[in-house]
């Protein structure tokens, strides 16, 4: 069995404990519904680069285990990482503007409320499944509640940018090296950054590569 079909075998797995746990836990000794606990939001401050192995591991794969309908593949997850690195590096999670001003940008990947959190919102091939996951990670389906939440939402930020991928009939490009420029081109495609750094992707797409074929 290889790292991929793992990956899914163990999707499947977490989803039926996930789904027994929540029943178990749903009610109190006298069977009534339990509140959640109370959650304090980490902080949004700039974090110590992360390696390449953790960013996978912590991040990019629990979050396409939260998408139990669409496939986990090496090139989406090679895709979520190089977009990543290009955007914040997985140190910002706040855009960061020529004046050291906040920008509209949040999270790792970098959405605004009106681009991507809306574009995925509100697209009728993402629509359903990402009001499902903002409803529980979130608390709402309401863009401004959801924007704010990618800022410190690691893995609902990576949710919202697999589904913004998901959302192009294009078939994401193979993670080999030969093909930065189809990569680049998917990249530009789908998040139309207003000042695209060409220069930097060539690195991090061979990032991706190396990461997704270990």
């Amino acid at each position: 069995m290889n790292s991929l079909e793992a990956l899914n075998q163990f999707r499947e797995t977490m989803n039926k404990a996930l789904g027994e746990l929540h029943d178990a836990v749903s009610r109190d000794m006298n069977g009534k519904p339990t509140d959640p606990p109370a959650q304090t939001p980490p902080t949004s401050e700039p974090t110590e680069p992360l390696q390449g192995r953790d960013v996978m591991s912590q991040i990019i794969d629990p979050a396409l285990l939260l998408l139990p309908h669409i496939p986990v593949t090496d090139r989406a997850r090679a895709m979520l990482y190089a977009i990543g690195m290009q955007e914040s590096r997985f140190v910002h999670r706040e855009q960061i503007t020529a004046a050291d001003v906040k920008g509209p940008a949040l999270g790792f990947w970098q959405f605004e409320r009106g681009g991507g959190v809306l574009g995925v919102l509100n697209h009728r091939t993402s629509k359903d499944i990402a009001e499902a996951i903002c409803r529980e990670r979130a608390g709402n389906i309401d863009s401004r509640t959801v924007w704010l939440a990618i800022e410190n939402d690691d893995l609902l930020a990576a949710v919202f940018a697999r589904l913004l991928l998901w959302t192009d009939p294009a078939v994401l490009p193979v993670p080999v090296v030969g093909n930065e420029e189809a990569a680049w081109a998917y990249y530009l495609r789908n998040w139309r950054p207003g000042k695209p750094h060409r220069e930097t992707w060539g690195k991090f797409w061979r990032e991706a590569c190396e990461l997704v074929a270990a």
